[in-house]
């Protein structure tokens, strides 16, 4: 079993990012998927989640308007899409997943974790 995410990279603020996260050895299908994001010094943290069914549940304020996440299922893959990033959104970025239908952020309720993509947002 493994989720990887990929798509990580050096933008300028102001810039977009496309974070993907890929299964394999494992179906995403009625499973919630959430991002965490760890940055240096910090506790991994939460960002937004999405439900079976598509639904959206955000965990950090200032990412509204700004993140977007999407399932593809027939690709077994999970998106985010990173709008007007700031430098405060620079972090490892990880991928994970709950055996539920239902979205949480704590980490006690995640039953897989994926490797993380680094996301550094600098001019």
């Amino acid at each position: 079993v493994q989720l990887q995410a990929s798509g990580g990279g050096l933008v300028q603020p102001g810039g977009s990012l496309n974070l993907s996260c890929a299964a394999s050895g494992l179906t995403l299908d009625y499973k919630a998927i959430v991002w965490f994001r760890q940055a240096p010094g910090k506790e991994r943290e939460g960002v937004l989640c999405i439900n079976s069914i598509g639904g959206s549940v955000y965990y950090v304020e200032s990412t509204k308007g700004r993140f977007t996440i999407s399932r593809d299922n027939a690709k077994n893959t999970v998106y985010l899409r990173m709008n007007s990033l700031k430098p405060e959104d620079t972090a490892t970025y990880y991928c994970a997943a709950r055996s539920s239908y239902y979205c949480s952020n704590y980490h006690a309720l995640i039953d897989f974790w994926g490797k993380g993509t680094q996301v550094t947002v600098s001019s």
